[in-house]
Formats: structure tokens, C-alpha cells, sequence
């Protein structure tokens, strides 16, 4: 009787671990179109808009290639080139972590501003950085474990979130958001420095932000967390040597090193 009882109660924890895991993946996956394969070759993507304007960064500069024009940055005494963000075409920003230092350029990749995080009159030490709204940016104080949002206009702090709870691994925002992906978690914050949400972080990586829509990428998957229902649909592609997954709108690309192949989202 005992070991029968046993074997009840294992069974139910597993049926119970089994739901909860079908409850957060247990979505349909998402299919994608094929729709073309062009030869391409950078160092990493940064973003590509519905025009097929594309930034990209090869040998520590930032390209831009606009249908017969191109535009290059290069600033090589501030190191490499951390990250780079085009989400607002009019103000790109480009981080350099070494310097703990960012350059806000123009839509022809002039300076427009450089935010020296070191000599601010409150030091922040910065691992990440994304453009936000007006004259903004969303910074991660790493000393602190805090994302801040940050106005370089007037050098002040306009609003700051609540510490984190594990090692920050990615940033991402638009003029309303801004999601920071951690070891444990995946928050979204509001404009004011609110919570929206905390996800648990489920061995994911990085994220995709497109149109307030958010993908994460974990090992060589794409997912797309669906924020009505607070699951993660895993998005069905082919099995390529992927080096980067880009999304703009419903268009899926995927480069590979060589090839820069794309996809239409299908049913999300």
C-alpha cells in the first residue's frame, strides 16, 4: 500500500511538472515562409528596417547601406564597438563598454552627441545601453544593478528601476518599453521606470524586439513570447548554421555568416 501510494504521489508531480512545462512551451509553433537567400558578409547585423535599409558592423565600423548610398563610423580610440542601435534611424546609437562611452550620430552617421558615462558628475559604470524616447537613453549601472533612464541633454537620471536579481545579459527598447533580459528573469518596464511584468528567464540568451513584439533566442532556437497569454512559442526554422536572428515586423531573417536568408512569420 505504501509503495503504491508512493507511485500515486510521483506520478502526480510529474504530471505536474509536465503542465507547468506544456503552460509556458506548450504553444503551436509559429511556421515560417521561405522568401530569399543573399550572399552577405559582417561581423554582426544590427538591424534591417521595412525599406531594406541595413546596419551592420564589419571590422569594428558601423555600415549603413540605403539603397545606392552607403554610410560608414568608425571611431577606433574608443575600442570595439559594443553594441549599436538603430531603432530611431534620425539618432543611432553606438556603445563603446571599454570607454564606458556612447555617440548618439545622425541619419548620415555625423556625431551628433558623445555621453562620456565616466566624467557625469554621478559616475556610472554602464554594461548596456538602448535608445529610448526624446533625449534619452535606457543605461544598465552595472554597480548598481539598475536600468536607468537616462537624458543626455540635461545629464540627468529621469527614472530608475528596482535592482536586479541576477547578471543582466541583454537590453532592448522602443519609446515606450524597455525589456532587460537576466540569468533568472526577462523584465518589461514602462517609460516611468514601472514593472510590467517578470518572466522567468528559462536558459534564454538574448532578445529580439520588433513593433513591442519580443523574441528570445536560446541556443540555436528562436522564440517568440506572447505577452497576452505569458508563453513562449518556439518559431519553426530550418536548420542553419545561425549566427544571428533578426526580426523586423513579420519578416524573419537569419544570417549565417555567408548568407543572409529570410522568412515570412506565419499564424503568430
Amino acid at each position: 500500500m505504501e509503495f503504491r501510494t508512493f507511485q500515486f504521489a510521483m506520478k502526480t508531480v510529474l504530471y505536474f511538472i509536465l503542465f507547468i512545462s506544456f503552460s509556458i512551451f506548450g504553444q503551436e509553433p509559429i511556421e515560417t515562409t521561405f522568401v530569399s537567400k543573399t550572399p552577405f558578409e559582417a561581423d554582426k547585423i544590427i538591424g534591417i528596417d521595412n525599406f531594406g535599409t541595413i546596419y551592420f558592423i564589419k571590422k569594428n565600423t558601423l555600415y549603413k547601406i540605403e539603397d545606392d548610398k552607403n554610410y560608414s563610423y568608425s571611431n577606433v580610440q574608443h575600442g570595439r564597438i559594443s553594441t549599436a542601435n538603430s531603432f530611431n534611424p534620425l539618432k543611432i546609437t553606438v556603445f563603446y563598454e571599454d570607454f564606458n562611452t556612447a555617440f548618439i550620430l545622425d541619419n548620415r552617421f555625423a556625431e551628433i552627441i558623445k555621453i562620456d558615462f565616466s566624467s557625469l558628475e554621478y559616475y556610472k559604470n554602464v554594461s548596456f545601453v538602448s535608445t529610448a524616447n526624446d533625449n534619452a537613453l535606457w543605461v544598465f549601472n552595472q554597480d548598481i544593478q539598475q536600468l536607468e533612464l537616462f537624458n543626455y541633454k540635461s545629464n540627468k537620471t529621469v527614472a530608475t528601476t528596482l535592482p536586479t536579481q541576477s547578471e543582466a545579459l541583454d537590453l532592448k527598447s522602443n519609446y515606450n518599453y524597455s525589456w532587460m533580459l537576466t540569468e533568472k528573469f526577462l523584465y518589461k518596464y514602462n517609460y516611468f521606470g514601472s514593472l510590467v511584468y517578470k518572466v522567468k528567464n528559462d536558459g534564454f540568451s538574448s532578445i529580439i524586439e520588433s513593433n513591442e513584439q519580443i523574441f528570445l533566442i536560446k541556443e540555436n532556437d528562436l522564440y517568440y513570447f506572447n505577452e497576452t497569454e505569458q508563453v513562449f512559442q518556439l518559431i519553426e526554422t530550418p536548420k542553419l548554421l545561425t549566427k544571428q536572428f533578426l526580426v523586423t515586423n513579420e519578416t524573419l531573417y537569419i544570417y549565417d555568416s555567408k548568407n543572409l536568408h529570410k522568412f515570412q512569420l506565419n499564424n503568430k
